[in-house]
């Protein structure tokens, strides 16, 4: 597979552990997205690490199908598209901004257009595990019993989601199309500012059949059906064998 070539399509499906019908409809895209957000954890080993992460197909593939890691959203979605193109999907990379102060092109979300548009995103950590109708402006059901609401705010669409205080921020975007190089001036500001959150602290996250799982630097977080449970780990090998044993990073 070159830069921005061909993606191996079949490689790409047994890591996220789907063997489901492939034709791009409806169920193909609620199906798929829901296997990317159990498998492929969102994470910034990278940023915290810093190494140089490349907005190209090939890089992008090596690291989270061939070396089985995770990413934040321009390596998530952006694959991500690509994988849904490959399966003939219909897809626009659109930028949002998750503070009201954020940077430009400060998150990658995808619009998927099949009968009616849909939201897909599984680059966020704790988002939605299934895709949202972009054209419904009434509370819709995200997965794992968590709602989500598209809200017109500033010229685009303001995504909020329910919990037990209210509706809560997560992002504001626009339906405007971009090139995935579009937004290397967003990751290279994340990878290197210190001013990002995703340079001062470690996170890595995946959604599970019943809730979510998280490492926040040494502590290990599960949420499962409304209940929660804390571990702080007590050294680097414990943190180790956690990365191992609940995102298959090693």
């Amino acid at each position: 597979m070159s830069g921005q070539g061909a993606l191996d399509v079949g490689r790409y499906l047994e890591r996220i552990g789907y063997a489901g019908p492939t034709a791009p409809t409806l169920e193909t895209l609620r199906e798929v997205h829901a296997a990317h957000m159990r498998t492929v954890p969102f994470e910034n080993l990278s940023v915290r690490r810093g190494e140089p992460i490349a907005l190209e197909l090939e890089p992008l593939f090596d690291k989270i199908v061939r070396r089985r890691r995770g990413g934040f959203c321009y390596e998530l979605n952006g694959l991500f598209a690509a994988l849904l193109e490959a399966l003939g999907f219909r897809v626009s990379r659109l930028a949002g901004r998750v503070g009201p102060s954020g940077i430009d092109f400060d998150h990658m979300a995808l619009r998927v257009d099949l009968d009616e548009p849909w939201l897909a995103d599984v680059g966020f950590g704790d988002s939605f595990v299934l895709p949202l109708r972009l054209d419904r402006r009434e509370p819709q059901e995200g997965g794992c019993g968590r709602r989500y609401r598209l809200d017109p705010a500033e010229g685009g669409l303001l995504l909020v989601r329910e919990e037990e205080q209210g509706w809560r921020r997560q992002y504001l975007f626009t339906l405007r199309q971009w090139p995935l190089s579009a937004f290397e001036p967003g990751c290279l500001y994340h990878r290197t500012s210190p001013k990002s959150s995703f340079t001062q602290k470690t996170v890595v996250s995946r959604a599970t059949e019943t809730g979510r799982i998280t490492l926040s630097e040494r502590r290990l977080i599960v949420t499962s059906k409304g209940a929660r449970s804390e571990t702080d780990l007590a050294d680097d090998a414990a943190v180790a064998r956690a990365l191992a044993e609940h995102f298959g990073i090693r």
